[in-house]
């Protein structure tokens, strides 16, 4: 087996572990967080939207943060949610939230978008889950336009979510920012803001190029 090929093999044994993972919660995840609306709505607000922007929501889950894009964007914007688990999208589709944007089953590393057809990523939750990190930011900056926007959003900071997992915190965490920044930049992005406290974890990045 060749790198390629077992790198390929790996990405699809955890994108097989999150669909797993998250299928068998989708039916009660938002009960689980009710109060993480407010949360999600400064997320967005962090992207600074205008009237008429295109904006991916990568990993949407059940569309939480679907209804503040929509808002942000307006009519004639244009919302995009994606995620790998069925499940997922279907409580999305439940909730109402499938009015407001196409809800597209996809692998955010892989995506059937055009080269800088957006204005702007949301994603909560993302950068732990992919196999690859960098493969996936660098797929990311490849559909949003020179310019666009990031946000890498959590509704609790990086030491709350590990108190709440019985984890401990480690130098190798690929969402704390001296590691985060150097990654960010050898996929396209510059990172701009910086957020890590336990009522959230924001990190905003610009695409860079002309």
């Amino acid at each position: 087996m060749n790198d390629e090929t077992a790198r390929v093999a790996e990405s699809a044994g955890q994108a097989h572990d999150v669909r797993e993972f998250f299928g068998s919660r989708a039916h009660d995840w938002d009960a689980r967080f009710p109060d993480d609306g407010p949360a999600y709505q400064a997320g967005v607000a962090a992207l600074e939207l205008r009237a008429g922007d295109r904006v991916l929501d990568a990993g949407c889950g059940t569309g939480r943060a679907l209804p503040a894009l929509r808002a942000a964007v307006g009519a004639r914007g244009a919302v995009l949610g994606a995620d790998l688990t069925p499940e997922m999208l279907a409580a999305a589709v439940r909730a109402g939230r499938g009015r407001l944007a196409p809800l597209l089953l996809a692998d955010v590393s892989r995506l059937p978008l055009r080269d800088g057809s957006l204005d702007a990523v949301f994603a909560a939750a993302l950068l732990s889950h992919l196999s690859d990190p960098g493969a996936g930011l660098a797929e990311l900056a490849r559909t949003v336009r020179p310019g666009g926007r990031l946000a890498l959003f959590h509704p609790v900071g990086r030491a709350a979510l590990a108190a709440r997992k019985g984890r401990r915190l480690t130098s190798e965490d690929v969402r704390a920012e001296p590691n985060l920044r150097p990654l960010l930049a050898r996929c396209g992005w510059g990172l701009v803001r910086y957020v890590d406290e336990d009522a959230r974890y924001l990190a905003v990045a610009v695409r860079q190029g002309v």
